[in-house]
């Protein structure tokens, strides 16, 4: 079984040293996390946090009595051509008023001349190679120390403790997906940013086409024959 251990642990010093060239390496950034959006609740807790957000800028700023209206990605949704909103840009903008009212913010139903426009854009990102993210650094070096200390241990322990390192290994890393969103708001006074607020998340990668205008379908023309 220390054999075993010890094929083991040079299979691993292996994989650690693959790719070691002379050339310099790429490297990431320090370890991080991003939230993902699945569901619409997601969307809720994203609106409540940008109203929250849009609210105390508007206090801090001196905007106390100034109205706002919160514009769909086309515009007002009656002006909108048939593919240009998209649940995401329904939904949001539903969620946004809400919680601006929630907050006391005066929304506008419709734009008026001294209103203060709430835009936002979205922004899909797609790569064409998923981002597999490790565990965090020192978690496999963690466990292949513990698996070292346990080398004299029995061989039913032993294959215990090899199983729950393969285990956490698995557990503590995911595939990213191919598609991350830019939500950016802004408020601008008299061509003047007086807020503006870009947000990163992940997403399903079925879920892609929620974040996006449809793609208009291909005319084909007929010629007789």
């Amino acid at each position: 079984m220390n054999r075993f251990v010890s094929i083991l642990l040079a299979a691993l010093c292996c994989l650690c040293a693959a790719g070691c060239l002379r050339s310099p390496q790429p490297t990431g950034y320090v370890y991080s996390t991003q939230q993902k959006i699945q569901a619409a609740h997601h969307w809720e807790v994203l609106a409540a946090d940008l109203a929250n957000r849009i609210n105390m800028e508007l206090i801090e700023r001196g905007y106390l009595l100034d109205s706002v209206y919160v514009r769909h990605s086309c515009g007002r949704p009656d002006q909108c051509g048939p593919g240009e909103t998209f649940p995401f840009d329904e939904g949001f903008n539903d969620l946004l008023v809400s919680q601006l009212v929630h907050f006391g913010v005066p929304t506008r139903v419709e734009p008026e001349e001294d209103s203060l426009v709430v835009d936002y854009k979205v922004q899909v990102l797609y790569h064409q190679d998923p981002a597999y993210q490790w565990p965090p650094p020192g978690a496999l070096t963690a466990l292949t120390g513990a698996i070292v200390v346990l080398h004299h241990a029995p061989a039913d322990i032993l294959a215990l403790a090899l199983a729950g390192a393969v285990d956490a290994a698995r557990t503590t890393s995911v595939i990213n997906g191919h598609y991350e969103v830019i939500i950016t708001t802004s408020i601008v006074d008299n061509n003047r940013y007086i807020m503006r607020s870009s947000d990163i998340y992940y997403i399903n990668d079925a879920d892609f086409w929620q974040y996006r205008q449809a793609t208009p379908a291909a005319e084909i023309e007929l010629t007789g024959s």
